[in-house]
C-alpha cells in the first residue's frame, strides 16, 4: 500500500480548485458534500461553476503569487495546460496543501477515490490512480450492497449515543449496537418505516437493554441467474441473513453475495426431485426464525410466481414469525428481455398469461385450451416435458400450428438455450435442439394470425 487511506475534517477549512471547466465542476460537486470554504482559481468559469459562485457557496480569485494557496487544506488542478498544471502543483504544495491533479498521477500528493456516499456513512474505493474505472466498477457493486436509508439510521443511531451510554450498562453496550443495527429496528428503517425504528430503539434504551433476538425470515428471489439481476433488497436480506436455504437452480455466483459467515443449506426444489419435500422446508425454516436467527429463503425467479411462497407464508404466520417477501425477476421476464421480444405488443397481444406445465403429484393439469385466445402471449413455466402434451392441447383448443413460439432455456446463465419455432412444430424442436428443464415456453397467439385464419376460412 503506497497511499494511506484517510478521511479528513472539511469545516472550517479551504479547498482551492484551479480551473474552470468541466473537470474542476466535478471535482466541484465532490467537495459541496463537505462543509469547506471553496475557492476556484480561474478566469473564466463554465456555467455550472459560474452558477455556484452565484450562489454564494463558492468564490472566484486569481493567481495572487505566494497568498493564492495560504490557508488551504486541499487543492485540485484542472486547467488544462500541463506547464501550468505543474507550476501550481510545487505553489499549492510549498504553501503545505495536499495536491491532486487530474490525469496526472505523477504530480499528485492524493487521489480521489471513488465514494459510495450514506452520510454519515461513506465508504471510499481508491486504486492509487492505477485503475480509477475499476474503482468505479466497485464502486456501483458497493452502491448495491447499501441501502439509500442506510446513512439516516446511522445518524439516529449517532443522535442516541449519549442516551444509550447513560441508561445501558458498559459490559451490555457491543450487544445493544449489535442488535440495533441488525434487529428489526435496523430492518424497519430500511423499509421506510423511520418512526417504528425509532420507537424501536428508544423503547430499548428505555428498557435499559437490548430485547431478545426475534426471528425474522426473507423468502428472496434470485432471479433467474444472472446475479447482477437480483435487487438491491435481495442483496440487502442475503448480507444480512444468519442462514440461507436455497433452491438447486440458485447460480453458485449469486450465494457469493452472502454475508461469509452465513450458513448455507442446499434444499434442491428441482422439478422431480423429493429429497427436501415442502413441508420439511417449512419446519426448518421456522425453526432457525425461532431461535432468533435472520432466515434468507432463497428461490430462483420470483418467490410468488410458482415458487410454493404460500405454504412458507402460513408456516412463518402460524408460528408468529415476521416474514417478508422480497421479489425477483421471474424467468419470463428475464427470457423476453434476452430475445429483446416484449411480453405484450400493442395490436398483437394485449394479454400475458404465467402457468404452469407441471402440477403437484394427484392435481389435475392446467387447462391450458381455455388461454387459447388471439391476442393472447403464454409463458409456460416447467412445460419442457410435457411439451408434446402441450402442443397437442393448445392445438386442439383452436390455436393455429403457426402461432410463434420461443424456448428459453437456462437463461441469463452460462447454459442458456434458445430455439425458435412454431406451435406445430415446438416438441420436436425442443427434442432436437436438446432443450431442458428449466425452460420457458413462449406461445403468442397475435392477432393479425388469428385474422389472417379467419380469412383464409370465409
Amino acid at each position: 500500500m503506497k497511499t494511506f487511506p484517510m478521511f479528513l475534517r472539511m469545516d472550517g477549512r479551504r479547498v482551492v480548485i484551479c480551473g474552470g471547466g468541466e473537470e474542476a465542476a466535478r471535482k466541484a460537486r465532490l467537495v459541496l458534500k463537505t462543509s469547506a470554504e471553496i475557492v476556484v482559481l480561474a478566469d473564466r468559469l463554465d456555467p455550472e461553476l459560474a452558477a455556484l459562485v452565484a450562489s454564494g457557496r463558492a468564490r472566484q480569485a486569481a493567481e495572487n503569487g505566494a497568498e493564492t494557496f495560504a490557508n488551504t487544506a486541499l487543492t485540485f488542478i484542472a486547467t488544462g495546460c500541463a506547464a501550468r498544471d505543474r507550476r501550481l502543483a510545487g505553489m499549492a504544495r510549498a504553501a503545505g496543501a495536499v495536491v491532486n491533479v487530474i490525469d496526472r498521477p505523477d504530480l499528485c500528493d492524493a487521489f480521489t477515490p471513488s465514494i459510495v456516499d450514506r452520510d454519515p456513512v461513506v465508504v471510499a474505493i481508491g486504486t492509487e490512480g492505477a485503475a480509477p474505472v475499476l474503482g468505479r466498477a466497485i464502486k456501483t457493486e458497493v452502491e448495491a450492497m447499501l441501502s439509500p436509508r442506510l446513512g439516516g439510521f446511522a445518524a439516529l443511531a449517532g443522535r442516541l449515543r449519549d442516551a444509550v451510554a447513560e441508561r445501558i450498562p458498559r459490559a451490555q453496550r457491543r450487544g445493544f449496537w449489535e442488535w440495533a443495527f441488525t434487529g428489526e429496528a435496523f430492518r424497519a428503517h430500511l423499509d421506510g418505516r423511520e418512526r417504528a425504528a425509532a420507537e424501536m430503539l428508544k423503547a430499548a434504551i428505555a428498557e435499559g437493554r437490548a430485547p431478545a433476538a426475534r426471528g425474522h425470515i426473507a423468502l428472496v428471489g434470485a432471479g433467474p441467474g444472472a446475479r447482477d439481476l437480483l435487487t438491491l433488497r435481495a442483496v440487502q436480506r442475503m448480507q444480512q441473513a444468519d442462514v440461507i436455504f436455497y433452491d438447486r437452480l440458485v447460480d453458485p455466483e449469486v450465494l457469493e453475495l452472502a454475508r461469509r459467515d452465513a450458513d448455507r443449506v442446499d434444499v434442491g426444489k428441482e422439478v422431480g426431485a423429493c429429497a427436501w419435500p415442502q413441508d420439511r422446508i417449512d419446519r426448518l425454516i421456522v425453526a432457525e426464525a425461532l431461535r432468533g436467527r435472520r432466515v434468507v429463503r432463497l428461490k430462483s425467479g420470483d418467490p410468488s410466481v410458482f415458487g410454493r411462497a404460500s405454504e412458507e407464508i402460513a408456516a412463518a404466520e402460524a408460528a408468529g414469525i415476521e416474514v417478508e417477501v422480497v421479489p425477483g425477476i421471474t424467468a419470463a421476464s428475464a427470457a423476453a428481455a434476452r430475445l429483446r421480444r416484449p411480453l405484450t405488443e400493442r395490436g398483437e397481444t394485449d394479454s400475458f398469461v404465467l402457468t404452469t406445465g407441471t402440477c403437484r403429484p394427484g392435481d389435475a393439469a392446467p387447462d391450458l385450451g381455455a388461454l387459447a385466445r388471439p391476442g393472447t402471449a403464454i409463458a409456460v413455466y416447467m412445460g419442457v416435458a410435457r411439451a408434446a402434451e402441450i402442443e397437442a392441447e393448445l392445438r386442439a383448443a383452436g390455436m393455429p400450428a403457426a402461432c410463434p413460439v420461443d424456448i428459453v432455456a437456462s437463461v441469463s446463465t452460462a447454459r442458456e438455450g434458445h430455439a425458435s419455432a412454431t406451435l406445430g412444430t415446438m416438441s420436436e424442436t425442443i427434442r432436437r435442439a436438446g432443450l431442458t428443464h428449466p425452460a420457458i415456453l413462449f406461445i403468442r397467439y397475435p392477432k393479425s394470425l388469428a385474422a389472417e385464419e379467419a380469412r383464409a376460412v370465409a
